[in-house]
């Protein structure tokens, strides 16, 4: 009897109002963690007033979380195999648990790390796991179901968290961000105590340490570039020496993981067309709606003048359908097939970037946005259910953790280079504008105009010191930064017209 015949059978849950209670536990679980990804982004000026911190630090504060669950989820999701998915999850709440509450109540920035640190460490024990609950106890017709709610809590759970944080930093304290989390993962601990089945892998080798702590270091390098290159300078030392340590732990791993007869990964599997394709959608998509994020905000804010709350609120209608596009994916896929539905939701997320890239405008506001919003939205949702479907359908039922911490590491660091990428790009496209602008406005002294060139925010801020040109320089500001969002935009739509085109010719197998 080969193991996943030994698995198989005992995990798979029949019962439907089990399956149902299963699904509501992990989804909760998850969206604690997602929402904590995004939710602190809103206070980053109450943390700095609070602890007196500077921007650098308040900026570490935030992605050190980020940073340690990308960094853990690997070796977290294969221990989550061996030792047993149900008390690894529930550890991992526990572990989520206690650091949210040491954060809501930190009196130090030490502290606060420390606690957002060990926020980190019980989010990468959760995050595999939940998505590897559903592949190892779902009957193969009613995964599909399952996975593309697990994708739409995902894909549009962290702008539902933040929308929410928002919220509470307006009516109460950024204390009570750490609230949520609290709230929602005691209600998964409760509700996974109940009805989450325990399941894990009949190993036969020892734990592959080596490989774990190979993948710690490569994450943490590589991601470490992504989030601090465009602060510190993509070619400053402690930018370049993270780069290096990353790829050399990179190369080091793949040839330690290829000597294996028990691999932490089989990255052989990557030669398959489901795993490679499925990977690299999730990582562009990801990559491609983080960017988007950095530049909608922004023009909310400083362009269209709104609060963080009412910016939050302008996203709901584009989360709202990615995460019903990602309920309705696959029951596309039993239609036309999986490498068809991906394909055409990374289609219509192209048609989404181009239509924001053309419409907008500073006079046109917010329904300049509307449709290429919504074209994204339901782009997003149709190729996300697919792609993680790819990923974990390519490993066998007994290592699911591991395809699901690969399937989040995907995720994570297409955030990050999405970020990274478009970011540069915008930034690149306003500094270029505004120059140009700023010679048409006389008589704004040296010191404002150079303050305006840093980003639109900052020329706003400095506006009142052009005097009489103070108007002027705002507009020309807002003109400048709608330049760099188009060329943006035009940016995503090429990594999405690339994407296209890889997966119409080496998408997965039809099903």
């Amino acid at each position: 009897m080969t193991t996943n015949e030994h698995v198989q059978p005992e995990t798979t849950i029949h019962d439907p109002r089990q399956r149902r209670a299963i699904l509501i536990a992990v989804c909760i679980a998850l969206m604690a963690v997602i929402a904590s990804v995004s939710g602190l982004n809103v206070a980053q000026p109450e943390l700095a007033v609070e602890f007196g911190a500077s921007q650098t630090t308040v900026l570490w504060i935030i992605n050190i979380y980020t940073i340690t669950l990308a960094a853990l989820l690997l070796p977290l999701g294969a221990i989550g195999d061996r030792w047993g998915r149900k008390p690894v999850l529930l550890t991992g709440l526990a572990v989520f648990a206690v650091a949210s509450a040491a954060a809501g109540l930190a009196t130090s920035t030490e502290v606060m790390l420390a606690a957002r640190l060990l926020s980190g460490v019980g989010a990468a024990m959760i995050m595999p796991v939940t998505l590897a609950v559903i592949t190892s106890t779902f009957p193969d017709a009613e995964r599909s179901k399952a996975v593309g709610v697990w994708s739409g809590v995902a894909g549009g759970g962290g702008i539902l968290g933040m929308f929410l944080s928002a919220v509470l930093v307006d009516v109460a304290t950024w204390r009570w961000l750490f609230v949520l989390p609290v709230v929602l993962v005691l209600a998964a601990a409760v509700a996974a105590a109940r009805s989450v089945p325990n399941s894990r892998e009949q190993a036969e080798h020892r734990f592959d340490l080596v490989g774990s702590l190979t993948s710690v270091v490569a994450v943490l390098g590589l991601i470490f570039v992504l989030h601090e290159g465009p602060e510190e300078g993509w070619t400053a030392p402690v930018t370049l020496l993270s780069l290096l340590v990353g790829i050399l732990a990179g190369v080091g791993f793949v040839a330690w993981e290829l000597r294996q007869p028990a691999p932490l990964l089989d990255v052989r599997l990557f030669r398959e067309r489901g795993l490679a394709s499925g990977s690299v959608s999730l990582l562009a998509v990801f990559g491609v709606l983080a960017g988007i994020f950095v530049v909608l905000f922004p023009f909310f804010q400083a362009v269209l003048g709104w609060s963080g709350l009412r910016s939050t609120l302008a996203l709901m209608p584009m989360a709202l359908l990615m995460m019903l596009a990602s309920g309705l994916a696959p029951r596309l896929a039993a239609r036309i097939g999986r490498r068809s539905t991906m394909a055409s939701g990374i289609l219509l997320g192209a048609v989404g970037l181009a239509l924001m890239a053309v419409f907008v405008s500073v006079d046109g506001g917010y329904l300049s946005m509307l449709a290429g919003m919504l074209a994204m939205g339901l782009g997003m949702g149709l190729s996300m259910t697919p792609s993680t479907e790819a990923i974990t359908g390519a490993l066998p039922r007994e290592r699911q953790g591991v395809a699901s911490a690969l399937n989040d590491v995907t995720r994570e660091f297409g955030t990050a280079l999405g970020v990274a990428l478009l970011g540069a790009v915008l930034s690149a496209g306003y500094r270029s504008a505004i120059d140009a602008r700023l010679t048409a406005v006389p008589g704004v002294p040296h010191g404002t105009a150079d303050t305006a060139r840093e980003g639109v925010a900052n020329a706003i801020a400095a506006a009142p010191g052009a005097g009489p040109q103070a108007d002027a320089l705002v507009r020309a500001a807002q003109e400048s930064f709608v330049d760099g969002w188009q060329q943006s935009m035009w940016a995503g739509f090429a990594v999405m017209a690339v994407l296209f085109g890889y997966v119409v010719l080496r998408g997965p197998a039809e099903k």
